[in-house]
């Protein structure tokens, strides 16, 4: 009686331990998933507090420059020239105005290395320099050309009051492009019917899903025309009798030279580095860099991708010209 009474009482009280076992460890699993769901929100709020103090101080850590003494100024013009690119216009520019501004600038050095680009970029930049010439004709600018100096970036260095490079540096290269692609054919093969809705005749008239028409292309031919012209011109103006011969049939026609070319033609002054127009050109051997530094927070958003519209645009041909 007495063992069988023992076993009853066991038997009716395991369900209740594994209840009871099961509530203890559903609570724990509850308690781990709002121990990681706090946790991943105290991450992510460090995460925006560190992006919002770089957003609020990166401005103050932006650029370089400044110095008790006198000294040259230099600053980088280094890859493509483009809107939002670190060779931009604006911090070209901005670059430009600090070290014009600084008393002790004794002179100002364009270090080059670039293929070129936009040429309203370019433009822009040609322009201010002329401007802060014209303000401050004490204070010369020279463009010294290191690997490449082509195109748009050749246009921003013929404002310059001379032009350096190595004897093997590319130099020139003054024409405009622009590129796109035609996928019609491969439309056709894939059975994929393109439909545009337009409220101009030529409205979309660079879609590359769409067969491309004479006179349209007869007219993109001038916007090219007209570009090169104007980038012609601003080098007229900017070398003047420099050029040793304007009329040279090849020299406006997007070929590029070296340096020891570039000279014979006229197209830069001398042969000399960075140090060497510092040092004999200047003399003032102490260079400060002027060139606005791209912030912590511009090479995170860039990481993100925050310019993939922009280049989606550019490789489906969606760009005007080009300075080649």
């Amino acid at each position: 009686m007495w063992g069988e009474r023992k076993t009853s009482s066991v038997s009716e009280s395991d369900p209740k331990s594994w209840k009871l076992l099961e509530k203890t460890l559903l609570a724990s699993v509850h308690e781990q998933r709002r121990s990681r769901r706090w946790g991943i929100f105290f991450k992510l709020l460090t995460f925006i507090y560190l992006f919002g103090a770089l957003a609020l101080f990166s401005p103050l850590i932006s650029t370089q420059g400044g110095s008790s003494s006198p000294h040259t100024a230099v600053i980088e013009v280094r890859g493509m020239i483009a809107d939002k690119e670190a060779a931009s216009a604006d911090n070209i520019v901005g670059s430009l105005r600090a070290a014009f501004k600084d008393p002790n600038t004794k002179g100002v050095i364009l270090r080059i290395n670039s293929p070129g680009g936009s040429p309203v970029q370019s433009g822009y930049v040609y322009d201010e320099i002329r401007r802060l010439r014209g303000e401050h004709p004490d204070i010369k600018v020279y463009a010294v050309i290191s690997d490449l100096g082509a195109s748009g970036a050749y246009y921003i260095a013929s404002a310059a009051d001379q032009i350096y490079a190595d004897k093997a540096s590319l130099v020139g290269s003054i024409g405009v492009t622009a590129a796109s692609f035609g996928f019609v054919d491969t439309m056709e093969k894939l059975g994929v019917e393109r439909r545009v809705y337009t409220s101009g005749e030529h409205k979309a008239f660079l879609d590359p899903f769409q067969p491309q028409k004479p006179e349209e292309a007869a007219f993109w031919k001038t916007v090219l025309e007209t570009t090169h012209k104007q980038f012609i011109d601003s080098v007229k103006k900017g070398r003047g009798d420099r050029l040793k011969d304007a009329e040279h049939p090849e020299l406006f026609s997007g070929l590029i030279w070296s340096g020891e070319q570039a000279l014979s033609l006229g197209l830069i002054d001398a042969l000399g580095s960075t140090s060497y127009v510092a040092r004999e050109v200047i003399g003032q051997e102490e260079m400060v860099d002027f060139t606005v530094q791209e912030s912590p927070l511009d090479r995170f958003t860039k990481r993100l991708g925050a310019s993939v519209a922009e280049h989606m645009a550019l490789w489906m041909g969606f760009q005007g010209p080009t300075l080649r």
